[in-house]
């Protein structure tokens, strides 16, 4: 099935940690041809500057406004942006309103293996699933807290989000084709 999407379409795809976010927005890109951004990639280039870990940086940014501010920008100037993109941000639902917007959800236990046996994530590592699960529910709320002070995003408002999609038993191809069907019936297109 493909769909042709108007040039300056733009889908936002946040969630919780391990949701698959970034699995998805891949392949949405794939699916589309659209471009990819990642606001966790940078985050972990961030982090791997400052030598530190995530949640480390996380919570640097509750008290130097600098490391949003870069990342914050970056989102906005996509916002901007004629091209047709696949944002992977917690927060470019609230800096692209005009986005399509993609809230993914996981059971805690799920998104903790699947971001303990991801190797390539530098700068999270953990010692157990226990630990993982810990850790990955300290990140959520110092992030949400945090959106929340400094502009007003509750991510946690499920009625910010077009779509709302639980990925704990569903598969990359299939959380890709429910994101593409729902958004092909809100742009009320037809399929080619």
């Amino acid at each position: 099935m493909q769909y042709l999407f108007p040039p300056s379409t733009k889908i936002t795809i946040t969630g919780d940690l391990g949701s698959g976010k970034s699995a998805v927005a891949r392949r949405l890109c794939e699916l589309t041809g659209f471009e990819y951004f990642s606001t966790g990639r940078l985050q972990r280039q961030l982090a791997e500057e400052l030598g530190v870990d995530t949640l480390t940086l996380n919570r640097l940014a509750e008290i130097d406004p600098t490391i949003d501010y870069r990342i914050d920008e970056a989102i906005k100037a996509l916002g901007q942006s004629p091209g047709q993109y696949v944002v992977d941000s917690r927060l470019a639902w609230f800096f692209i309103p005009n986005s399509y917007k993609v809230y993914l959800t996981v059971e805690a236990r799920t998104a903790a293996e699947r971001i303990f046996g991801d190797l390539t994530r530098r700068g999270e590592q953990y010692q157990s699933i226990e630990e993982a699960m810990e850790k990955i529910a300290a990140r959520k709320a110092s992030e949400n807290a945090r959106y929340l002070r400094l502009y007003g995003a509750d991510c946690e408002n499920m009625a910010n989000f077009d779509l709302v999609l639980d990925t704990t038993h569903r598969t990359v191809e299939e959380v890709c084709e429910r994101i593409l069907l729902s958004l092909s019936a809100a742009l009320h297109l037809s399929e080619v």
